[in-house]
């Protein structure tokens, strides 16, 4: 969403969706294969970047968009549940408003099959409950699979735009009264 190699049309980027909305200052922290708890050699989880970022004075709204590698780690047998990976995260965003994308998949089996990205989005949706500073955006509901390439996972290039026009919009309607001074995006 926001690499030029995919949407080299500026204006279709995650940042100009953002700016549409009012957010006036935005920090992506985006990262492949990132999750909650598990690293690649030379990265950093989820969890430590929101941490990092708390400790240096960050202050405004979220936007979350890990889970699908989080529910792979765990359906291949992680100790580290799925409900746990959303705590951990709350904590570190340290009560500040937070919008979490749910996850989608076109995959019937493995890891990332779309069955574990149910359970993921139904732990997101029981977490909500709990945290009156959190939101979802239901992805996975909106999203059409002409938009996901053929692993079933990732968007084409089309779908990265509508993926970052939606989550935008999204993030406009879950905190309309915040003013988005600004937004972090982990994931």
């Amino acid at each position: 969403m926001i690499s030029p190699e995919y949407l080299s049309d500026l204006s279709q980027r995650l940042t100009a969706q953002y700016a549409d909305v009012g957010v006036r200052t935005v920090r992506t922290e985006i990262s492949g294969a990132r999750s909650v708890v598990e690293t690649l050699p030379g990265q950093v989880n989820g969890y430590n970047v929101a941490r990092t970022l708390v400790r240096q004075g960050y202050r405004g709204c979220w936007v979350i968009a890990l889970g699908t590698n989080d529910t792979a780690n765990v359906a291949v047998g992680s100790p580290v549940g799925r409900m746990t990976r959303i705590e951990e995260m709350m904590s570190a965003t340290d009560g500040q408003p937070v919008m979490w994308v749910d996850v989608k998949s076109l995959l019937a089996t493995g890891p990332y099959a779309e069955s574990g990205m149910q359970l993921w989005n139904a732990a997101l949706r029981q977490a909500c409950a709990r945290y009156p500073n959190m939101r979802i955006f239901g992805w996975a509901a909106v999203a059409k699979d002409s938009w996901l390439i053929s692993d079933g996972i990732h968007c084409t290039s089309a779908g990265y735009a509508a993926r970052a026009q939606l989550i935008a919009a999204a993030l406009a309607k879950a905190f309309p009264s915040r003013g988005h001074s600004s937004s972090c995006v982990v994931g």
